[in-house]
């Protein structure tokens, strides 16, 4: 079984390179260096590199497929009830890396914080709430504390009751945190349960707590598009990134659907 936790998991790191526009267009160039014998061809692949690059940065168009991954569930509003859930599970993915938190004595969010941010608010809000925190640490080689031991440092200091929250530090993906936080001490999957984590990331969340028997609802978090992008919108570095969030997830959830886990 672990063994097969561990394949799994470097299969997850490989393809994560597959979904990195940069990276093909590295390989293109790597590629247009090794046919010295064939300029012309190489010529047409660092014309295929630039020509990626440059449309990389239309940011329209990669916004269109988060936004398509964000509209599956709708942003919970303020004024909605709440009381009748037992907690949330909140997903790990949320603080800098382990190598870079073992350096600090405060917590280092990340662009993904509100996963960590909102609870704290409904937590005052509903003081029944329980939390479970799921998250171990996604760098196979990395040292430092887990992403649960990190997140522990931020809801300490934040004030939340330590009695209130479990935590689950050995995932390392989102099949992996429906399978371990379900077998924590005291925790039953048949109560309502808020499932916490960023928009994008919400489908494939919820079918695979729900496929492992989970009783969730999805309360969103981390919303990166508004109704619409401005046709104009241009920035290379932001187009990079977002084209790597919107493949990693659609590919992800093909992955999932494949593997059975959805």
């Amino acid at each position: 079984m672990a063994a097969r936790r561990i394949t799994l998991f470097l299969a997850a790191k490989l393809f994560v390179l597959l979904t990195q526009p940069l990276a093909w267009i590295a390989t293109l160039l790597l590629v247009s260096l090794l046919v010295p014998h064939k300029p012309a061809f190489g010529r047409k692949l660092v014309a295929l590199a630039l020509g990626l690059l440059l449309f990389m940065g239309w940011l329209p168009l990669p916004e269109l497929l988060i936004r398509n991954l964000e509209s599956h569930y709708a942003e919970v509003m303020p004024d909605v009830d709440l009381r009748g859930y037992t907690g949330m599970v909140v997903l790990g993915g949320s603080s800098e890396p382990g190598y870079v938190a073992k350096d600090h004595a405060q917590p280092l969010l990340n662009d993904a914080g509100e996963r960590m941010t909102a609870p704290v608010a409904l937590m005052r809000q509903y003081p029944h709430l329980r939390l479970l925190f799921t998250g171990g640490e996604g760098d196979w080689l990395s040292r430092g504390p887990s992403e649960a031991q990190r997140a522990e440092v931020f809801f300490n200091q934040m004030g939340v009751p330590a009695q209130r929250i479990k935590y689950e530090s050995a995932s390392r993906t989102t099949y992996e945190n429906a399978l371990l936080t379900a077998q924590l001490p005291g925790v039953d999957i048949s109560q309502r349960w808020l499932l916490v984590t960023s928009a994008w990331h919400m489908p494939r969340a919820m079918a695979t707590f729900a496929k492992a028997g989970w009783n969730v609802a999805a309360y969103p978090v981390d919303f990166r598009t508004g109704l619409a992008t401005p046709w104009t919108t241009y920035s290379i570095k932001d187009g990079a990134r977002n084209w790597q969030l919107a493949l990693h997830e659609l590919l992800g959830i093909v992955a999932y659907r494949i593997t059975g886990r959805l």
